[in-house]
């Protein structure tokens, strides 16, 4: 399997060789140059795997470089149970990502019982012993520089921390999380982990790792590597959950399954979109967003206009306070054909303010992909919340809110509907006290967190400074 770039203007790649590089060089994010094709019988075969040995079947399909045997160790290691141990159903740990079903017959495929408590773990601690196995096997270090809205940050951290080799510089909008999410990340004092609150929004933060990524005889010198979505292997390991999803909510593979997404940067849904590309029986892709509804606006209208900061919303769902989401890249490359040059093209009108594809032949292919769309405001998130604890006993985080208020209000006949977990409660306390006037308990181990010393350093939204940073603390 050889990757290549969305801009067509870099050379294949392996999958080790994207999994330590992020961006391509020439500023496109890297695709399969075809996506696998899964047989009925494999599916067939799949469907009463373990989680682990199910990630092991998947990921062999892209990371045709790693051997074997290699490979199924980092699954087995990764995808324990004793690492997803914070399962409201301990009797159903192993399973990894089991299901909730709510009493309304939605299903809440849960993603947040690893060790932050967040849906990026699923993917971020794969990532983690796949970076120590390729740079051990190379003899090599790496300087991952990464922004994060909230989850990401403390997922990669957690990951990553000690790991042999490698160091995290993670950018996070200064004050714009909740108290909860700081201290996750900011509590940590490994030495090879670096917290810098950017004053500005996730964007800013975003858009100073792509610079940094763009300056290639920097990225070079200093061994820069991502850890964000862009990071190919990041979406390779979220596919995973979909099959797992779809296994476990449904009788046979002749059935379909609708997935409602809560979405900032694209990735997650983008994992479920190549999954579809892939064979598996999904029916719908429900994108959710909250009052940054960019990508809401483009798949209701065919306008992708990303916002500026000032006109970024901060909510209380602040892990899709974005409005230039990455991934989204991935999704576009595959409406218009697979088409390098017209990618370009529209990303250089992105860069003037956005484009409109509702008059082109591409907006006529988009039903093919089964996309929908909705979004949800900070009044909707605590009806949702209270609704949801009052009719099943469960507390559910803001992002949640937003998927489980916007599945309701998409038609789908025929198939069972599942909403993507994105976090506990316990991450985003200051909401959930507002809609039940009652505080969620941390996972024990937890409760004292937001005690614990922080360590970060504050600066402007400013390139070079990160870069002066980066250079002081690699020598």
């Amino acid at each position: 399997m050889r990757y290549l770039s969305t801009r067509g203007q870099s050379p294949a790649q392996s999958f080790s060789d994207i999994l330590l590089g992020g961006l391509a060089p020439d500023g496109g994010l890297y695709l399969p140059e075809q996506y696998p094709q899964v047989t009925a019988e494999q599916l067939a075969a799949w469907r009463q795997l373990s989680y682990a040995d199910l990630a092991f079947e998947i990921l062999s399909l892209f990371a045709t470089d790693i051997p074997a045997a290699d490979l199924r160790d980092i699954c087995q290691r990764t995808y324990r149970a004793e690492v997803y141990g914070y399962a409201r159903q301990p009797e159903k740990a192993a399973d990894i990502t089991p299901i909730t079903w709510l009493k309304e017959g939605i299903g809440l495929l849960e993603l947040s019982n690893g060790p932050t408590l967040a849906f990026k773990d699923m993917a971020m601690q794969l990532l983690g012993n796949l970076f120590e196995y390729v740079l051990a096997k190379r003899g090599e270090e790496i300087n991952i520089l990464g922004a994060t809205s909230g989850d990401t940050g403390s997922a990669a951290e957690y990951a990553m921390r000690g790991k042999r080799g490698v160091r995290v510089f993670m950018l996070s909008p200064h004050g714009k999380m909740s108290a909860f999410q700081r201290a996750q990340m900011y509590s940590l004092q490994d030495e090879n982990i670096f917290n810098i609150a950017v004053e500005g929004m996730f964007d800013d933060a975003q858009d100073i790792v792509k610079a940094v990524s763009n300056d290639h005889a920097f990225k070079a010198r200093y061994k820069i590597g991502a850890v964000n979505s862009i990071n190919w292997g990041r979406i390779a390991a979220q596919v995973v959950y979909y099959f797992k999803g779809y296994f476990a909510a449904t009788q046979d593979n002749s059935q379909q399954v609708a997935f409602c997404v809560p979405s900032g940067n694209f990735g997650n849904i983008c994992a479920g979109h190549i999954a579809r590309m892939m064979g598996l029986p999904i029916g719908k892709l429900i994108l959710a967003t909250n009052e940054n509804d960019v990508l809401d606006e483009f798949f209701k209208s065919g306008a992708y206009r990303p916002r500026g900061t000032a006109e970024t919303f901060v909510t209380s769902s602040p892990s899709m306070d974005i409005s230039k989401a990455s991934n989204f890249e991935r999704f576009v490359f595959d409406l218009v054909g697979r088409n390098p040059a017209r990618l370009a093209e529209l990303w250089q009108q992105v860069d003037q303010g956005g484009f409109d594809l509702s008059s082109s032949p591409e907006w006529a292919q988009l039903e093919q992909f089964a996309f929908v769309s909705g979004k949800s405001s900070h009044a909707d998130r605590l009806a949702t919340i209270r609704s949801v604890f009052a009719s099943d006993g469960l507390m559910i985080d803001t992002h949640t809110a937003d998927g489980i208020k916007v599945a309701r209000e998409i038609a789908v006949t025929g198939m069972p509907v599942l909403v993507l977990e994105t976090a506990q409660a316990v991450k985003f306390a200051e909401t959930i006290q507002e809609a039940l006037q009652q505080s969620p308990a941390a996972p024990q181990g937890l409760a004292d967190l937001e005690t614990l010393p922080q360590r970060i350093t504050v600066m402007p939204a400013d390139v070079e400074q990160v870069k002066q940073f980066i250079v002081a603390h690699s020598e």
